[in-house]
């Protein structure tokens, strides 16, 4: 009985060890791009996958570009077609690491720094930015923002319109994530 006792003990700590992942598949992506005196250009998508390993701090973030909403819907309809070519480019990406994130340091909130890979229009950049995360109770809540440009991404913007959309475009995420 005692060897028993020993061996689940042991596979317990063994499988908390391997099952550190948060996920969600609701989470949030917005994107404002703005411009004074112009209709606004801002978008949301409440339909972002994400997966944290609070083990290793690794995130994953996956957004379909057809996912994003707009309240005008020609305005739509250009950005899927003629802007980001959600056809041949239908994902947004991000691969990257939370640095020195540990979940047994978060009370209630704590700002990291967030480093990696963001995949936009088939090129990608590497990002960095501020996270904050918060565990609230068996979730973690992370949020960050952070700022791009769609030259960088070859995202190329007519003329006609160029001065309706800014340079700038911030990216605002939001995730409520569940222990997997």
């Amino acid at each position: 009985m005692k060897k028993l006792i020993v061996f689940l003990v042991f596979f317990g700590c063994v499988a908390q060890s391997f099952g550190q992942k948060y996920y969600t598949k609701t989470g949030t992506l917005d994107f404002e791009g703005s411009v004074e005196a112009f209709e606004p250009v801002k978008a949301s998508n409440k339909t972002t996958t994400a997966i944290l390993d609070v083990s290793s701090g690794k995130l994953a973030v996956l957004g379909l570009v057809k996912g994003f909403r707009f309240r005008n819907a020609l305005m739509e309809e250009h950005f899927n077609e003629n802007y980001m070519e959600s056809d041949k480019y239908p994902k947004a990406t991000f691969n990257g690491i939370v640095n020195g994130f540990s979940i047994t340091d978060i009370d209630t909130q704590k700002e990291y720094t967030v480093e990696g890979d963001l995949t936009i229009h088939g090129k990608t950049k590497k990002v960095t930015a501020t996270i904050v995360i918060a565990k609230n109770g068996d979730t973690i809540d992370a949020t960050t923002n952070f700022s791009v440009s769609p030259e960088e991404f070859d995202i190329d913007i007519p003329s006609v319109v160029s001065e309706k959309i800014s340079d700038t475009i911030t990216i605002t995420a939001n995730f409520n994530l569940i222990k997997r």
